[in-house]
């Protein structure tokens, strides 16, 4: 028979096997519905809601390889969706100063406007999709992911 200390290990690493299922199932699903609320309504991606975001917060602008390591996706991605951004202007690339090659990517006033809008419905969605936990749960489970993420990093 196994004793309880031997058990007790593996059992944990049961539970946190099940945890781990049901945050990528969880996540996985927020993210599809997210993708197609953005789809329907605002004909555009979530992707290029995730550049639009990163300039944001850069309103300085950011180096097209420094979007693309910051989102953890090509290079090639990036452009592209740049690309489509420049085109409809809500974005703009330009020179980096001392280095001609290097281009910086930089949200446009109008590009500002649309992600503003885009953003403020992005949170009113997620408020919807989280919606069963409350002020307390949201603030621990939050805080517990956290630590998790702390711990990884530290590794």
């Amino acid at each position: 028979m196994i004793s309880v200390q031997k058990r007790a290990p593996e059992l944990m690493s049961k539970t946190r096997l099940r945890l781990w299922l049901k945050l990528l199932k969880t996540s996985s699903r927020i993210e599809t519905e997210l993708r197609r609320r953005m789809r329907i309504q605002y004909g555009t991606t979530l992707p290029r809601f995730d550049v639009m975001a990163a300039l944001s917060r850069h309103t300085s602008g950011l180096k097209m390889s420094t979007l693309s390591n910051l989102l953890r996706v090509s290079n090639g991605n990036v452009t592209g969706i740049v690309d489509r951004l420049t085109e409809e202007g809500h974005a703009l690339r330009v020179s980096m100063p001392g280095d001609r090659r290097a281009q910086i990517a930089v949200l446009t006033p109008a590009g500002r406007a649309s992600f503003a809008k885009l953003a403020a419905t992005h949170e009113a969605w997620l408020d919807q999709l989280l919606q069963g936990l409350d002020a307390d749960d949201a603030a621990t489970l939050h805080a517990l992911l956290g630590k998790t993420e702390g711990e990884i990093d530290a590794e």
